[in-house]
């Protein structure tokens, strides 16, 4: 009997064990980018392998195999503290930054137009990790060597990207942010973002950087720019896009971000991001401008319901990229064997109507072309 007892009792123990050690990862503030980190990025072939379920499945103790992962492109993330520049200390830093304050800044760039020739050197952008969340607080560049600070409308309005603690456990949750910069003469563009944040899934993920356990956060982005440059003034309602982001314990950024939009009434993967050591990429890689005359694309204008067609240099892999004028990807996707002669579907565009940058990537140069879809 005592026998029994004690083996009924370890297997409790075992059960007990084994549960608490197969539950949701928990992130806090402590897993966001900190001033000294320099995290390497991988771009991906956004096809996404067979041995994975479907974006579509959920729940909890899944298991995800992206370990066949094709790298197409590397960058790499860097953050440091507010650079110690008078504007950007009254407005971003711990101290005098009140709700603008930041405790990480990014070289990135400024969403402006492409093209409106500004003198623009060391663009940031500026974030705020708190015990609450996680945000987007402005942006910031040199122009004509002064540093100048650009903020959200109002705190209330910036963009969070996510809220504290994110678990399994974590309820749904939303924002609302509104960003404008204005350059007298030259354009303008404002942009109003809803934000959708819901926890799906917790499980193990493996890519090429290595195996983790991980907590999926699905995000919904609806956004709406108003653009005024080059002579064109449009409003632009994007294609509604979900990032699809796994997030693991003091990795500070996704270990791997899946971004889809709907296009047709089907969600289509538009761009594949993973954390990553140095890896030697494809040819593809290059960045030799192609001669004016390598790349046809036509027609342009070119009706909502028309494909566009494109006359490469040679058949062979191409990447085929199209943004909108303020920089935000409407589609990505790479072609291993495309023909000289490529058709780019009506549908890959969604509902977009307006002027778009066409970025075309070969194996001997790269082009970009400008398109007005009516």
């Amino acid at each position: 009997m005592r026998h029994s007892y004690a083996t009924f009792l370890a297997f409790l123990l075992l059960t007990a064990g084994s549960a608490l050690a197969q539950t949701s990862p928990v992130i806090t503030r402590t897993d966001m980018p900190v001033p000294t980190d320099t995290l390497r990025q991988s771009m991906a072939v956004p096809i996404l392998p067979s041995s994975v379920p479907p974006l579509t499945q959920r729940g909890p103790n899944q298991s995800w195999n992206y370990s066949t992962l094709v790298p197409i492109a590397q960058n790499v993330a860097r953050f440091t503290a507010v650079p110690n520049q008078l504007l950007y200390t009254l407005t971003f830093s711990s101290v005098l930054g009140g709700s603008n304050r930041a405790t990480v800044a990014a070289p990135q760039s400024i969403p402006l137009p492409p093209g409106i020739g500004l003198p623009i050197t060391d663009p940031y952008q500026f974030y705020n990790a708190s015990a609450a969340d996680f945000r987007s607080v402005g942006y910031g560049a040199s122009v004509n060597g002064t540093a100048v600070p650009i903020t959200y409308a109002n705190a209330a309005q910036q963009d969070v990207i996510y809220r504290f603690p994110v678990s399994y456990a974590s309820a749904a949750d939303s924002s609302s942010s509104f960003f404008s910069v204005s350059v007298p003469g030259t354009g303008y563009l404002s942009q109003r973002r809803k934000r959708v944040n819901r926890v799906d899934a917790w499980g193990t993920l493996t890519t090429p950087f290595g195996t983790f356990q991980t907590v999926r956060v699905v995000t919904r982005i609806e956004d709406q720019d108003s653009v005024s440059a080059m002579g064109v003034n449009q409003g632009i309602t994007l294609p509604v896009t979900r990032e699809y982001k796994w997030l693991a314990v003091g990795q500070h950024i996704p270990l791997l971000t899946i971004t889809t939009m709907r296009i047709a009434n089907q969600e289509v993967v538009a761009s594949v991001e993973y954390r990553d050591i140095y890896r030697r990429l494809s040819v593809l890689s290059t960045t030799n401008q192609l001669p004016e005359n390598a790349l046809s694309v036509y027609p342009n204008p070119v009706r909502n319901t028309e494909p566009l067609r494109l006359l490469l240099p040679a058949a062979g892999p191409v990447s085929i990229t199209a943004t909108d004028l303020a920089g935000r990807i409407l589609f990505n996707y790479t072609l291993p064997h495309a023909a000289r002669a490529t058709v780019v579907p009506a549908a890959a565009f969604g509902a977009f109507r307006g002027v778009a940058l066409l970025r075309v990537q070969t194996e001997t140069g790269a082009a970009v072309r400008r398109i007005v879809r009516e």
